[in-house]
């Protein structure tokens, strides 16, 4: 039996936690902040309805062969708090957020050794607690090496597709461009179909260039045609809401610095200048 934690049941928790349940050898907890009842997640193809075991004090918490952490980025600090009654010496902990800092934002936690990066592309939307939408099956990406092959295997059961890469920067950065065109969303509060402005579209190739730039200063491989792919995308699904568009229209806090922060902060770094995701995270704080 392969013991699981999940750490934080939001959209991408709860889908993921339904979908390891489907498991008979997963046993599987949710350390969260209140209690849940039940989970459903309408997926492209089924309905999952699952009861987890949740818990809500880290007093509760057995040392696990896994942790997921996906709660936001922001929460990093609160999430580390159930560490020490999950984590033995055995136990790998995956961190499945946005942004490219996955490991930089947990070091000062865990040894870098027992930490696993994740790419997570499964959108999903939460309507409330534990009931989530999933658009499409999805992807996830981890580095290549032994403990990926490890965590491929959690989910072999499952539609998602999760793969390894001898080139885990260059998909976050992928990633990256994608999500930081989208805050456009959550700014003007309307979902993708606003991608189909001409202007609208040109702003998001400006994104898209500048964290592009950064990235590669940073050591990513990212094609010149990834602008248009990631705004052909968001232009055939116009209904599509992302999650920073969603946490404003919940008034919940944003991943503002995960999602376009980084780029002006490593832009910085780099002597690259970042005008339009300066003016972009200006607003979103603005808004927020």
């Amino acid at each position: 039996m392969t013991k699981i934690a999940v750490i934080g049941p939001g959209a991408i928790g709860s889908t993921i936690a339904a979908w390891l349940m489907q498991n008979a050898s997963s046993d599987v907890v949710i350390a969260a902040r209140s209690p849940l009842s039940d989970i459903e997640v309408r997926t492209p193809e089924q309905v999952l309805r699952v009861a987890p075991h949740v818990i809500t004090n880290v007093r509760e918490a057995k040392p696990v062969d896994w942790v997921l952490v996906t709660t936001k980025t922001y929460d990093a600090n609160a999430a580390a708090t159930w560490f020490e009654g999950f984590c033995d010496t055995q136990t790998v902990v995956a961190i499945l957020q946005n942004g490219v800092e996955h490991v930089e934002r947990f070091e000062s936690f865990l040894p870098r050794t027992s930490i696993l990066p994740v790419m997570v592309d499964v959108p999903a939307e939460r309507a409330a607690p534990g009931r989530v939408s999933q658009r499409r099956n999805g992807r996830m990406v981890v580095p290549e090496g032994s403990v990926g092959s490890r965590f491929v295997e959690l989910f072999a059961h499952t539609p998602i597709d999760v793969s390894q890469t001898v080139d885990f920067k260059s998909e976050v950065w992928r990633k990256l461009c994608l999500n930081a065109a989208g805050a456009l969303s959550a700014i003007v509060l309307k979902p993708a179909i606003i991608a189909r402005h001409d202007g609208v579209a040109k702003i998001m190739e400006s994104i898209i260039r500048e964290c592009t730039a950064v990235g590669r200063a940073e050591g990513a491989l990212l094609d010149e045609s990834l602008a248009q792919t990631i705004i052909a995308g968001y232009r055939g699904t116009p209904d599509s809401i992302n999650s920073i568009h969603a946490d404003r229209l919940a008034g919940r806090q944003m991943e503002i610095d995960a999602r376009n922060g980084v780029i002006v902060r490593l832009g910085r770094k780099h002597g690259i200048a970042t005008p339009i995701s300066e003016m972009v995270v200006a607003l979103l704080e603005a808004s927020g």
